[in-house]
């Protein structure tokens, strides 16, 4: 059993992060907890020969240094212990019990199992991935490999969005520049799992056909005019971004939207009449809506769609949803 000691943090290497798997941890409890009772649980670290290395207690060292103290309670293993990949699980483990991880932090640790310890994947997914309560597959793995890859901002929409990991997979397919620009155009949009799922492949569609940059797409000035509308909200905002990005993506929609439009207003509906297909054209049929307050308005307005069947527009629009 290691004795407890008393370690300067001065002595302590605070940019070797070997072990460490923090990624926007939240350290309010903890700060909390020090500043009320003290440590409580002492660090784990490792004896080098120019000071000591952190295996667990990132997060303590940190907030007691913030707090103003000069050494910390630690455990010390010798500096004959070599052994970096036990060390490392024994790191897991302990946060396991301790605090648990967030989904960048288990994609870091298994980024650094297989990268920085030379496990092979196979291994990873039968030893670790259910540590980490993660089905054992070959899929699994990538997803959160490709997730550790990725930078810094979009690690943290991930986090704050809780992005599933179908939709990390489709980012995965972009480029890091690609990615960078992304984000800030869709994070203030809030968008949920599905109209993600659909602005990230339309970007990504519209990209590789007509052999843009996001940023070239971002740029457009119908997408930066939506973007600067402070009325509108976040929902309206992702509404109006999805038309435009459909339109760009099917250019005969678009004219089919267009014509569709031209044939309305020929048809010269009175006022409080609507005529509607499905949005994006995207099933059968037409949607007739009115509002009336009076019998003599629902006689008009009867007589005035009656003839619409003879009419060619109307003929036109019908066959164009069929």
């Amino acid at each position: 059993m290691k004795t407890i000691q008393t370690i300067p943090i001065s002595h302590i290497d605070l940019t070797d992060e070997t072990f460490s798997v923090n990624f926007i941890p939240d350290l309010q409890k903890l700060r909390s907890s020090i500043e009320e009772m003290g440590l409580i649980q002492p660090v784990l670290l490792r004896k080098k020969p120019d000071g000591y290395q952190i295996l667990c207690g990132f997060r303590r060292v940190s907030i007691v240094q913030e707090l103003g103290g000069s050494d910390i309670l630690s455990v010390v293993l010798d500096e004959g212990e070599k052994d970096d990949l036990r060390l490392f699980s024994i790191s897991l483990h302990d946060n396991l019990t301790t605090r648990g991880f967030n989904p960048i932090e288990i994609a870091i640790a298994l980024d650094k199992l297989v990268d920085r310890f030379g496990i092979d994947p196979a291994v990873v997914i039968k030893k670790y991935l259910p540590l980490f309560s993660l089905e054992t597959n070959e899929k699994i793995l990538n997803t959160y490999l490709s997730l550790a890859r990725m930078e810094d901002e979009v690690k943290r929409y991930v986090l704050e969005e809780e992005v599933s990991r179908s939709n990390i997979r489709i980012l995965a397919h972009f480029t890091s520049e690609e990615r960078i620009a992304l984000v800030p155009l869709i994070s203030p949009l809030k968008l949920s799992e599905n109209r993600l799922r659909e602005m990230l492949t339309l970007f990504e569609e519209i990209s590789r056909r007509d052999r843009l940059t996001v940023r070239d797409i971002a740029r457009r000035p119908e997408i930066e005019n939506i973007l600067s509308q402070k009325e509108f909200t976040p929902s309206q905002k992702a509404e109006h971004m999805k038309k435009v990005l459909m339109d760009l993506r099917y250019p005969r929609m678009r004219q089919m939207e267009e014509d569709f439009e031209k044939k309305r207003k020929g048809l010269n509906l009175p006022s409080g009449v609507s005529l509607r297909h499905q949005p994006f054209l995207e099933g059968k049929g037409l949607r007739i809506e009115f509002q009336i307050e009076t019998v003599e308005e629902y006689r008009s307005i009867l007589s005035f769609l009656s003839p619409l069947p003879d009419k060619k527009e109307f003929q036109e629009m019908i066959k164009s949803v069929g």
